[in-house]
């Protein structure tokens, strides 16, 4: 049976398409609209008209194969994109890799390989392909082995050369990482990108100095580059040159997907010169929940300067925001309001840098829900023992690959908590949401799960209060417990976030947060050690009642 007389018939069956002779970029054009609006089918009739004898072009193709992969035409798609690749560069089928991430379609792209590769079995291109969509999915063994074989195929490739260091990155082999950069270093001095690389492996060695010294040879070649510059700011902060680090940190703006709001009037600098007195200042969301309640503690020292402030975040925040001292206005979705000046949540710090407020307000300066908070309490009041939040896991976020691979090293399976279960006189809380949650049979022994009656932040936060430690991996829930003023254990991953600096326990975040950081990379084990550690000692030093 053929492939076209295999396919189900449709509801509602694309329009006719009057056959008439377009050019190739005419039927380019109205095929991608129909993309757009979702008309697969339509799509694809525009796409194979037959054209007015001109060549057709490789994005033609490109835009039949979209097609067949949303409609799971892989061989179709397969064949399509072969065509969209006649040329030299990539393989097209690393431009669908994005799109089908965002469908949350990861997986199908290894059968569609599969057929690919089959087909040109000899193509390096479709090997590193391969490879990237395994290193997503943490498959390493088997995206080494494609790695390998394309390098035997072309010693030399620069995609392949950055993928594999990638690889030896992500499973803890940084050495090997720098070697390979050092490699695409030599092949071009006149290259920034790999300076840039190696230092981002060195900062995540905690090798600071060496990091900043190889930013030092970047930065002249590609002054202008965003992606330079932010990595650069990101080894600055984690070095613990915060206010160069800030100023650094705004070159984000020039990336996708940081705000869509103009930048000529973005909060200057706090300074005695600038008068913010009867001003309305809209303070955006823009990254993770986390950096929200992070930063919400330079609210307060904002409305000092007589600003009136317009929060416009998430509807899972809202209600702890609109508890900030200072703030005015809180929104969640809708239209831009009207505004004096706006200033993203991230870039409240560099604003700041210049002042005695640079690390914003003292904590606690986020509160809970005093009802709530009141009737959390009535439901613990007869557990007179430690009370102990859990948390193991961060989100996921399929759909945004950099975010699902540090959540692959943050977080932890419950299982690995299990020798926490045998310490006297410690009752546990899970204050784990989304699918981790599943875990919880895992651990050996209570623990109390509360969480599917907390809906909101909200409802989190007034469960925290109620609790005497806060033991997470580094996730928003150690910036809304820290910002409550909660004690924190924040069990840390070896190549660190830039915000916990390098080499301390502490953090002048939160000073009521203890960090514990493995020692060997994705080894959990001591890190457990040591937190069941500090909670005997919290139990045998503790008073009665919630702390």
């Amino acid at each position: 049976m053929s492939d076209s007389l295999d396919r189900p018939a449709l509801d509602n069956p694309a329009p006719m398409i009057e056959e008439s002779q377009s050019s190739p970029s005419d039927c380019l054009i109205k095929a991608q609209e129909a993309m757009t609006r979702g008309a697969l089918e339509e799509a694809l009739a525009i796409a194979y008209l037959p054209s007015d004898g001109a060549a057709e072009i490789p994005a033609l193709h490109y835009v039949r194969a979209r097609a067949q992969f949303h409609l799971r035409h892989y061989q179709d798609c397969a064949v399509e994109l072969e065509q969209a690749s006649a040329n030299a560069g990539p393989h097209a089928i690393s431009l669908l890799m994005d799109e089908a991430v965002a469908m949350r379609r990861r997986d199908d792209l290894l059968p569609l390989l599969k057929i690919c590769r089959k087909r040109k079995p000899d193509d390096f291109r479709l090997m590193n392909a391969g490879a990237a969509v395994l290193i997503q999915l943490a498959r390493f063994d088997e995206a080494e082995l494609l790695l390998r074989l394309s390098l035997q195929r072309c010693p030399n490739d620069p995609g392949a050369l950055n993928l594999l260091a990638l690889l030896l990155t992500e499973t803890g082999r940084f050495d090997s990482a720098l070697s390979v950069m050092a490699r695409l270093r030599d092949a071009d001095p006149e290259d920034w990108e790999p300076l840039c690389n190696m230092a981002c492996i060195l900062s995540s060695m905690g090798r600071m100095e060496e990091a900043a010294n190889l930013y030092r040879e970047a930065v002249p070649m590609a002054p202008q580059d965003p992606r330079l510059r932010l990595n650069h700011s990101i080894t600055m902060l984690k070095s613990g040159r915060m206010a160069q680090g800030w100023i650094e940190h705004e070159w984000r703006f020039g990336l996708p997907g940081h705000t869509s709001i103009p930048l000529d009037r973005l909060l200057p600098n706090i300074s005695p010169s600038l008068d913010l007195r009867g001003k309305r200042v809209l303070i955006t969301q823009e990254e993770g929940l986390g950096d929200t309640l992070m930063y919400l503690r330079y609210i307060p020292p904002l409305a000092r300067t007589g600003a009136i402030i317009h929060i416009w975040g998430t509807e899972t925040l809202a209600a702890i925001c609109e508890r900030v001292a200072g703030v005015s206005e809180v929104q969640f979705g809708g239209e831009t309001p009207e505004y004096d000046y706006h200033c993203p949540f991230i870039s409240l710090p560099r604003a700041f840098s210049g002042t005695p407020d640079a690390m914003g307000a003292p904590v606690p300066y986020l509160s809970a829900d005093r009802q709530k908070a009141e009737a959390w309490r009535q439901r613990f009041q007869d557990d007179h023992k430690l009370r102990v939040g859990l948390v193991w896991a961060g989100a996921a976020r399929p759909e945004d690959t950099a975010a699902l691979m540090v959540d692959r090293q943050r977080s932890m399976p419950l299982s690995e908590l299990a020798p926490l279960a045998g310490i006297k006189g410690v009752s546990f809380y899970s204050l784990q949401k989304d699918t981790p949650a599943e875990q919880i049979p895992d651990f050996p022994g209570s623990l109390v799960n509360v969480m599917p009656e907390c809906h909101t932040m909200d409802d989190t936060a007034a469960l925290m209060v109620n609790l005497d430690i806060i033991v997470s991996v580094d996730t928003s829930a150690v910036h809304l417990a820290g910002g409550l003023g909660k004690s924190v254990i924040m069990m840390d991953r070896i190549n660190n976030c830039w915000r916990w600096l390098h080499g301390r326990d502490d953090t002048p975040w939160y000073p009521q947060m203890r960090i514990v950081r493995q020692t060997r990379f994705q080894d959990w084990s001591d890190v457990v050690e040591r937190v069941k550690r500090l909670l005997e000692d919290a139990v045998s030093t503790r008073k009665p009642g919630p702390q």
